[in-house]
């Protein structure tokens, strides 16, 4: 009811059912279900030797590493990956392989229950009593999936059984779309109340879709019985109607629907003729539904390499003439789309740097249109670019150095040069430097020796200081005489005798002298 596409698959056969639910969203979560499911289909025969469980096992393997074929053929689809829940039937044992949250659950001897553990975050949690077991279906995580097949390991981790098959005994196998909604005693209610196995799948189906059904819902009943002798193939059937379920029930008593959400599923990969696939199908009972029905419906086959195609015609295909005469007409088919993609990607690549390029040389040039003030080498100075760097490359360099020390600013103003002060253009950053010339405090520098002072009835005039014989502490590189007045209480100005050229303030009339500040260094200090 809400996914846009179906990202299923499943198969359920005389001996083998499989239920695979694909991730990775658009890119491939349908490429990846169907490929490991139509990767399976030609184990669905009694001629495994013993080795049933082996060879299940070894096949889901294999069909994980044509999984990062597939991703290493077209990067498009990295990330996907697929969960996969199968039983393999040989003679009177049922070998069970499953990875991922896909669910198997078993109706013998009136018992009912998950033969399966969910591989994910929150069962991990359950495990280590961590979480209650009625809190894992409001658990935000609840769909974190700890183990899949995919592209990620190259041997993932499969958990293996086997059991002793019973005639009349039932098995469900489901994505997490039906137990998302319906719980478990809703299920095994109409496990046990349903006679007939197909009415038993659309019934679940059913429920799902009224309870809401959030994910793709895709369930496959098996029922074991008695061998027959009396089995003829099927009519050919398209897939979309065995999933509606008008064609014979199989002989084994299977069934199989999946429920599809929306429009049609895209599948990636090289597209090969399906009549290999399609007539290994035609041979056995089967139903086969989801986005691998479609794969085979369509032709769109998701096949990675030459070897993965000459394999699947191999091992399903043994026995039949003509097998090399329609390898090589897919050889023919497949050569000319690889050229084209040998160019596609290399010319896609060129073209993306070149858009970065262009991007990346617009961006600078934008940068060097803006101005700001700051420091530099403890002045301040206007600067052009931005006050950025990407990595060893800044993005600014100095404009113009102002001959204005930023030890003599105000407090305030400092701090505001120390963090940059942005300009939308030469003419403002000219301005707000004008602006801080006005904050300047006036800085006095000491002479370096005493020098007497003049004294004035009325106002202060300049006197010529003497170097004094010894040198001076202070930082002032010359002698030099300044003005000093001081105003007595009355407001009258008298004159103040000295013995130096040491400026002087009169402390109880807070005197200061007319004089513009002037942007002088003095190492700093500064008469306040």
């Amino acid at each position: 009811m809400v996914r846009a596409k179906n990202d299923d698959s499943a198969y359920a056969g005389r001996y083998l059912a499989v239920v695979a639910d694909g991730m990775g969203g658009h890119a491939g979560g349908n490429v990846a279900s169907a490929s490991t499911v139509l990767d399976l289909v030609h184990l669905d025969h009694d001629r495994h030797d013993g080795d049933a469980g082996t060879h299940l096992a070894d096949e889901i393997q294999t069909a994980n590493s044509l999984l990062s074929e597939l991703v290493a053929t077209n990067p498009q689809l990295a990330g996907m990956g697929t969960t996969v829940t199968a039983i393999l039937l040989e003679d009177q044992t049922l070998h069970l392989a499953h990875i991922g949250d896909s669910r198997a659950y078993r109706l013998k001897n009136g018992v009912f229950e998950q033969i399966t553990t969910d591989h994910t975050f929150v069962q991990r949690l359950v495990e280590e009593g961590r979480l209650k077991p009625e809190d894992v279906d409001v658990h935000p995580h609840k769909n974190v999936l700890m183990r899949v097949l995919g592209d990620v390991d190259a041997s993932p981790e499969l958990d293996l059984d086997s059991f002793d098959a019973e005639p009349g005994e039932r098995w469900l196998l489901c994505s997490d779309g039906l137990n998302a909604v319906l719980n478990d005693r809703v299920v095994e209610q109409v496990m046990r109340e349903t006679r007939d196995i197909r009415d038993c799948v659309n019934t679940l189906v059913e429920l799902t879709l009224a309870g809401g059904s959030p994910d793709n819902i895709t369930i496959g009943v098996v029922e074991v019985a008695e061998a027959r002798d009396d089995v003829t193939p099927p009519a050919s059937i398209p897939p979309a109607r065995q999933a509606a379920g008008e064609r014979d029930e199989p002989v084994d008593g299977s069934a199989s629907a999946s429920q599809e959400t929306g429009s049609t599923a895209e599948l990636s990969g090289a597209a090969i003729r399906a009549d290999v696939i399609r007539q290994d199908l035609l041979t056995r009972p089967h139903v086969l539904v989801g986005s691998a029905a479609l794969a085979t419906e369509t032709g769109q086959i998701p096949i990675v390499t030459q070897r993965s195609t000459e394999r699947r015609a191999a091992m399903m295909l043994t026995h039949r003439a003509g097998t090399d005469a329609t390898e090589d007409g897919e050889d023919g088919e497949d050569e000319q789309p690889t050229r084209t993609r040998r160019w596609l990607v290399p010319a896609f690549l060129s073209l993306m740097t070149l858009i970065l390029m262009a991007v990346l040389g617009l961006g600078y040039t934008w940068t060097q249109t803006r101005y700001y003030v700051a420091e530099a080498e403890n002045r301040v100075a206007i600067y052009t670019g931005v006050p950025q760097r990407i990595g060893p490359i800044g993005l600014s360099e100095v404009y113009e150095m102002t001959d204005i020390p930023v030890a003599n600013l105000p407090e305030y103003q400092r701090s505001q040069v120390s963090n940059t002060l942005p300009a939308g253009s030469l003419e403002e950053a000219q301005r707000i430097v004008g602006d801080l010339r006005g904050e300047l405090r006036a800085v006095s520098c000491e002479p370096a020796g005493p020098s007497a002072a003049p004294t004035s009835s009325a106002s202060p005039s300049p006197s010529t200081a003497s170097p004094s014989p010894s040198p001076s502490p202070s930082p002032s590189p010359s002698p030099s005489a300044e003005p000093t007045a001081a105003r007595t209480a009355g407001g009258s100005p008298t004159p103040e005798p000295s013995s130096s050229a040491r400026p002087t303030s009169n402390a109880s009339t807070g005197a200061t002298s007319d004089a513009a500040p002037s942007p002088v260094d003095c190492g700093g200090a500064a008469n306040e």
